[in-house]
């Protein structure tokens, strides 16, 4: 029977589901901020390689998602927002998912120290290595603080892209880094708020399953008081011009905004806000208990890519920065 089984799955297979273990959308999120760090660079990159760097951090970024599927199909399964992924669900099988994470984390660090250099290709090897081992073998499982600590995974790709556009990774590189660093907690603690129910059945020691609804608010409301200035901190470094600043500072009016109502709200406290079961906008689709928790994860995704996108069309114009303090 499980042969037969193994058998259907291996034939279900597609290229579609493959693509999937890659996580394209969080690989998207990736490669945008990695081309941001890459521009911001002051150096003049070379389109080829340019576009050899930014293909391997979006590779290791895949390899990365497949590793995570991999280790983490047991806990995938029993939590609603992931257990249609391809390997909880069948569709591939564990030691394919492995070995594609294997296969595209040595192709995308051997091509990156190659193509362009070795401090570049260590960086995108620690974070593979972060993030599969420290973050999903490890944190995910153990601490409440794993989206805190975890977090450096998904804010390293600028600091990469920056390394393989000059060689070096300087301050500026690395508050790129300390944005999205500091921007991770609010954001998954907001979306763990309404989806707490799926990481208690899983064994996922998420913050509201650990410290309950209201101190995550609480936490949530801390760290986007010191998100913001940090947001906003470029401009007064020299990475940063008057649109950017316009930019970080509005938006991050909007985000205290939000997370304050968060903070006076009941957000959480439901055993599972969201509507339906299973739905395309399932995610979003919450109760009004919810929506605040909702409304400040949504914002989160747009405020970090304006804020990547200002800077990035400010270089690519050669717009000059404020240089306030640089």
């Amino acid at each position: 029977m499980a042969m037969a089984t193994t058998e259907t799955s291996r034939d279900a297979a597609r290229w579609q589901d493959f693509l999937q273990l890659l996580k394209p959308r969080v690989m998207s999120l990736v490669v945008f901020t990695a081309l941001t760090g890459l521009v911001c660079a002051p150096v003049a990159v070379n389109p080829i390689l340019g576009a050899v760097a930014i293909l391997c951090i979006a590779v290791g970024a895949g390899a990365s998602g497949a590793l995570n599927m991999w280790y983490d199909a047991d806990i995938d399964a029993k939590m609603r927002r992931t257990r249609g992924r391809p390997v909880p669900s069948g569709k591939v099988q564990g030691a394919d998912a492995l070995t594609l994470g294997v296969v595209l984390s040595l192709f995308s660090v051997m091509l990156m120290g190659m193509a362009l250099n070795w401090l570049a290709a260590g960086l995108l090897a620690f974070t593979i290595l972060f993030y599969a081992v420290v973050y999903t073998m490890w944190l995910k499982r153990w601490t409440a603080q794993n989206i805190v600590i975890g977090g450096l995974a998904g804010a390293l790709p600028p600091v990469i892209g920056w390394a393989a556009a000059s060689g070096d990774a300087p301050l500026n590189a690395w508050l790129l880094c300390a944005i999205i660093f500091m921007w991770t907690p609010p954001h998954f603690w907001a979306l763990s708020l309404y989806t707490s129910e799926d990481y208690a059945k899983a064994g996922v020691p998420m913050m509201p399953v650990v410290k309950g609804a209201s101190s995550t608010r609480t936490q949530i409301l801390v760290y986007s008081l010191l998100l913001v200035p940090v947001c906003i901190a470029p401009s007064f470094t020299g990475l940063g011009g008057p649109a950017y600043l316009s930019v970080s500072a509005l938006g991050g009016l909007v985000f205290l905004l939000l997370a304050w109502r968060l903070f006076r709200s009941r957000a959480g406290d439901a055993a599972d806000p969201r509507r339906t079961a299973q739905s395309p906008g399932g995610l979003y689709d919450v109760r009004a208990g919810a929506r605040d928790a909702r409304n400040l994860f949504a914002f989160s995704i747009l405020y970090l890519a304006l804020l990547f996108a200002t800077l990035l069309a400010e270089h690519l114009m050669g717009v000059a920065p404020l240089e306030l303090f640089a």
